[in-house]
């Protein structure tokens, strides 16, 4: 196992640039993502280089990022001190100059029509950067209120491209929430992802409006954990639960509005073959997925039967945050043929395809995908160490190969 990652605090210039940028471009900008992923602790950096430029200006000393959420401009929702400070809430926030943070910002819907108009008056100098664990209250408000007016990045847990090469078993094995990958110790870390998964149905949930048994969905979340690098089918597991299907979708829907899973949804590709239409399910976090597993240690993963499914996930999660493409798919026919990942960036049309070997081979499979879908390239990611070529436009890419070089 790797040596502990606890002494230091896991940096992630990508993700502040990018809400620079946007804070530059835009009045409002929304920090989207799971409880706990590491938005106020992005949040309270911004604030302060925000501070600090401030302070500059004035010819004063700058405030340490610490004091950020001791600032006027902090408001904790979940804090009862910060919720009395924001009232009355239009007068304490058009009265404010600068960067305002508002965190856990779901808590209170109505602040986004009193947000839409104080961005939209020109005599208003504040800028907002807005807090939220992703819920479909969240972002039904933030699209109905702030359409057009608030620029959304979504914030996950740690990934490669933020760690090093040689961290990637560490982070497979735990996932990337940043309690969960600097715990001290692998039970530690079991441990806070546990009550993580726990207080996500009992707390969370109820609080975004979901009116769900806990325990059901605990069951179902349960369940979906063999159904990671699968097809869906709602069948067996309403069928396994003693549930109608169209409530198993429900809660499908729930999990991934709320950012635990991804539905990689199929490409229909115009050929005359029988194509699948149904979406593949994965946990975006292969921490909580082995917390399901019950697997805490990496030898018990590394021989797990479900391995190989598991890696698929974790390397394909990577692939999409370093790739970042406009549009991601997976494309499977009734005769067998598929793709693990579609790409298109532009005009370029990429195949990934996962394999958890030593040594991987061009198949039948990528060669049909290869001509049928009219890739560009297809690369064949998998945990080794070399990258060659298998084929014209077909190439083996070691995972770490795909980061940036400052990041391996």
């Amino acid at each position: 196992m790797d040596a502990p990652y606890t002494a230091r605090m896991v940096l992630r210039p990508a993700l502040l640039a990018d809400i620079h940028r946007a804070l530059k471009r835009s009045r409002a900008v929304m920090l989207a993502g799971p409880r706990q992923a590491g938005k106020t602790t992005l949040a309270r950096q911004v604030l302060a280089q925000h501070q600090a430029d401030a302070a500059g200006l004035r010819g004063e000393s700058s405030p340490p990022v610490a004091q950020a959420t001791t600032s006027p401009h902090y408001f904790d929702l979940e804090n009862p001190l910060d919720v009395r400070r924001l009232e009355p809430a239009f007068a304490t926030l058009s009265a404010l100059q600068g960067l305002v943070v508002i965190d856990e910002v779901q808590r209170s819907p109505d602040l986004f029509p009193m947000l839409r108009v104080l961005i939209d008056r020109s005599d208003q100098p504040g800028q907002y950067l807005l807090l939220g664990s992703a819920s479909p209250v969240m972002l039904r408000q933030a699209s109905e209120s702030l359409l057009g007016r608030v620029e959304v990045i979504e914030v996950g847990g740690f990934d490669l491209a933020e760690l090093q090469a040689e961290a990637a078993n560490r982070l497979w094995l735990r996932g990337g929430f940043p309690r969960a990958y600097l715990a001290e110790t692998d039970a530690d870390s079991m441990a806070w992802r546990r009550q993580a998964i726990s207080s996500h149905v009992e707390l969370d949930l109820p609080q975004f409006g979901v009116n769900i048994s806990a325990p059901a969905m605990l069951r179902f979340w349960r369940m979906l954990a063999h159904c990671h690098g699968q097809i869906w089918s709602a069948a067996d597991p309403a069928r396994s639960l003693g549930m109608s299907e169209p409530t198993t979708r429900r809660y499908l829907d729930i999990l991934s509005q709320t950012l635990m899973v991804r539905q990689l949804q199929p490409w229909h590709a115009n050929l005359a073959k029988r194509q699948v239409k149904s979406p593949k399910i994965y946990f975006r976090d292969t921490g909580l997925l082995h917390a399901m597993m019950d697997v805490t240690s990496l030898p018990e993963l590394l021989t797990h039967p479900r391995s190989g499914a598991s890696w698929e996930g974790f390397a394909l999660e990577q692939v999409l945050r370093i790739a970042q493409p406009d549009a991601a798919y997976f494309w499977a026919t009734q005769q067998g043929a598929e793709i693990d990942l579609l790409l298109f960036r532009g005009q370029q049309r990429v195949g990934v395809e996962f394999k958890r070997a030593d040594a991987p081979s061009l198949t039948k499979s990528m060669h049909i995908a290869l001509n049928d879908l009219k890739l560009d390239r297809l690369y064949v990611v998998y945990p080794g160490a070399h990258r060659f070529p298998l084929a014209e436009r077909v190439e083996a890419v070691p995972l770490w190969a795909l980061l940036p070089a400052s990041s391996s």
